[in-house]
Order: C-alpha cells, then structure tokens, then sequence
C-alpha cells in the first residue's frame, strides 16, 4: 500500500545552466507542491504505515529551509530544477522515513517530476 502527505511551498530560483536568453534562467518564483509518498505494510494494530502528523514533523525542517526562500542558496540546490529538487528531498528524508517510496514536484499545475530514488 501507498500513502502520501502533500505541502506547498513559495520559492524563487533560477536556472544557471539554461541557454542564454531562456526564460528559466531570469530570476522568477513557482508555487511548489511535494508531495511525499511512502509504501510499506499496515500496522494491525493502527491501521497504516505511517502517522500523517509524523510525515509533517518530519518534513517541517525541510520545509522551513525550502518556503519563501531563493534556492539557489540552500547547499546541493545551486542548479535547482525540479528534477534537482525532488533528489534533494529524497536524500534529506530517506535516513528519517525508510518507507519513502517517491517524491513528486509540481513547479507548475501542468509540469512536475517523480523521483523513486534511483
């Protein structure tokens, strides 16, 4: 079974790496949604795999590190696409939420990425 517990967060960033002239490379901002997805068996004895409220302590650091913040400053981000991002995240909580199972970003309402920790 899967579960998953979604955030939003307000960032701004930009592409060094782009070609001169594309837009992702100017200084702009998205509203980011992650979501954290976790697999694994249920518990008999509380029904699931994790407690959401577990999953949000556990991201809050992250997710204070991460909100209204410019991306290209926090150590790891310094090329920050969502693809960059999503690894990033893995990495931070796979060592405090064994079950993670993906990570999913949406940069926009149409573009995003999953990583399953490849």
């Amino acid at each position: 079974m899967e579960i998953f517990k979604e955030f939003t967060f307000e960032s701004a960033h930009r592409l060094p790496h782009v070609p001169d002239g594309h837009k992702c490379g100017r200084l702009h901002g998205h509203s980011f949604k992650v979501a954290i997805h976790l697999s694994g068996d249920l518990d008999p004895h509380t029904g699931w795999i994790r407690d959401f409220s577990e999953i949000k302590a556990i991201f809050k650091p992250l997710y204070e590190r991460l909100d209204h913040n410019y991306l290209n400053d926090i150590p790891g981000l310094e090329n920050p696409t969502s693809e960059v991002l999503a690894k990033w995240i893995w990495n931070e909580l796979k060592p405090l939420l064994p079950e993670l199972s993906a990570i999913r970003i949406h940069e926009t309402c149409t573009s995003g990425c999953i990583y399953h920790g490849e």
